[in-house]
């Protein structure tokens, strides 16, 4: 039996060729798992690869947040680094978000007032200001009634800040998800490289750290631990290891 908060630090596992020796695997419910945590940890890489295994839906509501904050970057309600409140506010019924699945890239792509913003969501100037319009109580209250009818049927899997204590508080599942900041921040930097920008490591670990403050201090839904989750470090697991973690959970709870 799991206690109510685990925290898991593994390097060499023998989870792995468990895992890989039981894909596609069967669940004796429909189930809700939610998975909470800090910026940057893998939360979005997590939950993709759990839903493609167990063919669940997929909803990133961190994508959600960074879509709205686009719209506002785009109609100039983000001004000398600070959001316009009232008026992002007045202008939440001009904004939709939904997702369409790219079946070339296997992957949900976001869409913004039914244009694809999946790569423009996920750039710097973005990521720097999606905390703030976060803490916009308005703001949450319109996602999160998006993330609930979405998860309606179950068989879903999301992530965010809030997910298992404010959008889903009975999921079948929770996960906190955690690194350290240096670890994170390195992550982020190696992915921007790799997409061809001149990422600043400083600049990332800056940013990591500012919207972990953010996060967990705002007062609408602050990042937090559910009491009933599973909190998970992989500071040092690689992609593979933290989902075979995951899965081996799953397996021992819902097989």
């Amino acid at each position: 039996m799991f206690s109510q908060k685990i925290i898991i630090f593994v390097k060499c596992i023998n989870f792995l060729n468990f895992f890989l020796q039981n894909t596609n695997m069967k669940l004796k419910k429909n189930i809700i798992i939610a998975i909470d945590g800090h910026a940057s940890c893998g939360k979005s890489t997590l939950a993709k690869n759990i839903a493609n295994e167990l063919n669940y839906k997929y909803i990133d509501t961190g994508a959600m947040y960074r879509a709205t904050t686009l719209y506002a970057l785009q109609n100039n309600i983000i001004k000398n680094n600070k959001v316009d409140k009232e008026k992002l506010i007045e202008n939440l019924p001009n904004i939709d978000i939904n997702f369409i699945y790219n079946s070339e890239k296997n992957i949900n792509q976001t869409l913004l007032n039914n244009k694809n913003v999946e790569d423009e969501i996920r750039k710097i100037g973005v990521s720097e200001y999606a905390s703030q319009v976060a803490t916009i109580k308005e703001v949450r209250e319109k996602l999160v009634l998006l993330q609930q009818k979405m998860g309606e049927e179950k068989c879903v899997i999301m992530d965010g800040r809030d997910i298992g204590t404010a959008v889903f508080p009975n999921a079948e599942l929770k996960l906190f998800l955690t690194a350290n900041a240096e670890t994170r921040a390195r992550r982020r930097y190696n992915e921007d490289a790799e997409k061809g920008s001149n990422p600043k490591y400083e600049e990332i670990l800056e940013n990591v750290k500012k919207r972990d403050k953010i996060d967990s201090t705002r007062e609408i839904n602050p990042l937090r631990l559910a009491e009933d989750a599973i909190l998970i470090d992989n500071s040092n697991l690689t992609i593979e290891e933290t989902l075979a973690v995951v899965m081996s959970i799953i397996k021992i709870r819902f097989q």
